[in-house]
């Protein structure tokens, strides 16, 4: 079966509907929004209603600060209203962000989160076969749910859930309990091939699941433009981008698996004293290299299958820079036109 390719919906409440338009005119067969300094529900919203056909996901929403019920509810409306085209993509946050900017617990992030994804899946089986709503479980308990609450079988089904996960037991925990997993952005090859998915297949096991039921999505940065300008843009986006995550010691297994390790506390460091401009700059061409699919805009789509080919499910395409759309057409044609059979 042909990878799927998604595109990212950056664009605010405003603009999401004709931002999704475009989006689908370009080729992708989904769109992810991210939760950064808006809301990553709302968009998906505008885009069933503008594109419809376009799969649609959050990548991810943070879902610790939302109750399981809350989620489940805008979860389960998106699924009917986008006609079974819709993605629950979860993750967890780094801790400071849920302690501090949400102000609610974080730790133990595995455990809690396999116990969040076992309750949504509760409440969805309540809604969808009737099952009785009893579910206790270490954080989350769901025991109440009279007919003037509940909304009924879905007539597409169940959202699948989706997890983000970085560390080898949030890995695990998506392998066991989740639908699918996202990839963060900052992998590596070795990093994926060598950690992450064998978490996923120990997750799998421990649950007697088989692969061709779970859903992997990956992220991929990508560096490219028609112009020299334009890649020399994308370059220092991207390069400011990966110093960004290379600062965050959560981050650190993909930079450990190919050699980067070091480099780490000094960008923590940078990053506490808010120095935020010299994080980029101590990105190198071999670090660039590592975490990013760079090329002429000919080559992205060959490049990303020899990278990504032979795992991936579903593909995200993740470049913070401006670029034509027109390159971004032959993009997502080629990487169609290379998986087509001869």
């Amino acid at each position: 079966m042909a990878i799927k390719i998604d595109g990212p919906l950056y664009a605010r409440l405003g603009e999401a509907a004709e931002a999704a338009r475009r989006l689908a005119d370009l080729g992708y067969d989904g769109v992810y929004t991210l939760e950064g300094s808006s809301d990553p529900f709302l968009p998906l919203l505008l885009a069933a209603e503008h594109a419809p056909g376009l799969d649609i996901a959050t990548g991810i929403a943070v879902a610790f600060p939302r109750n399981p019920l809350h989620l489940a509810y805008q979860a389960w409306d998106l699924q009917q209203y986008s006609r079974g085209h819709f993605l629950l993509g979860l993750g967890s946050q780094v801790k400071a962000h849920i302690e501090k900017r949400f102000g609610v617990d974080f730790s133990p992030p595995a455990a809690r989160m396999r116990d969040y994804i076992l309750a949504l899946k509760a409440i969805f089986a309540c809604w969808q076969d009737g099952v009785p709503l009893a579910y206790q479980g270490r954080f989350y308990r769901h025991t109440l749910m009279t007919p003037m609450f509940n909304p009924g079988p879905n007539p597409y089904g169940p959202p699948p859930v989706l997890l983000g996960a970085l560390g080898p037991r949030m890995t695990e925990v998506a392998g066991e309990v989740a639908d699918g997993l996202i990839v963060h952005p900052f992998n590596n090859p070795r990093f994926l091939r060598e950690q992450a998915l064998p978490a996923v297949q120990r997750g799998l096991a421990s649950a007697e699941r088989r692969r061709e039921a779970f859903t992997l999505q990956i992220n991929a940065i990508v560096v490219t433009g028609v112009t020299d300008q334009q890649r020399d843009a994308a370059r220092a986006a991207v390069r400011s981008l990966l110093g960004f995550y290379a600062s965050t010691p959560a981050y650190l297994p993909p930079m450990a698996a190919m050699g980067f390790g070091d480099l780490q506390p000094e960008l923590n460091r940078l990053s506490k004293s808010g120095d935020w401009g010299a994080l980029g700059e101590r990105i190198d061409d071999d670090f660039m290299e590592a975490f990013a699919t760079s090329g002429h805009p000919g080559d992205i789509a060959a490049a990303l299958l020899a990278r990504y080919g032979d795992c991936a499910d579903r593909l995200a395409i993740y470049a913070p820079y401006d670029a034509p759309d027109a390159m971004w057409r032959e993009i997502v044609q080629d990487l169609k036109r290379l998986q087509a059979p001869c």
